[in-house]
C-alpha cells in the first residue's frame, strides 16, 4: 500500500475568533502549531484530535463557495467518529451548536447526524 493513513484535512475559514472558539473551545481540538503568515495574509492553524490533524487557513473575506458543499466537487463534509451520537448531540446543543435530526446511515445502520462550522462547512458525527 502506498499510504499509511490520512495525515490531515485542510479547510479555509474566515474569522479567527469564531474558528478558535468553535474548533478549540467547543469541539476540543488541541493547537499543535499556529503561524501568522504575513506574506499570504492568513493564519495557519494545525489542530490535533486523536491521531488526526486538521489544518486550518484563516483568511479575512475568502471567496464563498459557488454552491452547497453537499453538491459541488471538492470536500463534501468532514466526519467524526463518536461513541454515542445521542450524547454528542446533547453536548453540542449545550454549547449552542445546532444539529440536524439524528438518523441512521442507510449502509452502516449506525446513528449519525450533521452540524455546521461557523462558515457553513458540514460536519458529521457517526457512531
Amino acid at each position: 500500500m502506498l499510504f499509511n493513513s490520512i495525515h490531515h484535512v485542510a479547510i479555509i475559514t474566515s474569522d479567527y475568533d469564531q474558528t478558535m472558539d468553535f474548533y478549540v473551545n467547543k469541539l476540543g481540538f488541541e493547537i499543535v502549531r499556529k503561524n501568522k503568515r504575513e506574506e499570504r495574509g492568513d493564519v495557519k492553524l494545525d489542530l490535533k484530535l486523536g491521531d488526526s490533524e486538521l489544518e486550518i487557513f484563516i483568511r479575512k473575506d475568502p471567496p464563498k463557495r459557488v454552491s452547497d458543499p453537499e453538491e459541488a466537487c471538492g470536500l463534501r463534509h468532514l466526519a467524526f467518529k463518536v461513541e454515542s451520537v445521542d450524547e454528542t448531540v446533547k453536548q453540542l446543543n449545550a454549547l449552542g451548536i445546532e444539529t440536524e435530526p439524528i438518523r441512521y446511515d442507510d449502509y452502516t445502520h449506525k446513528k449519525m447526524t450533521f452540524f455546521k462550522d461557523p462558515d457553513g462547512l458540514p460536519l458529521e458525527i457517526h457512531e
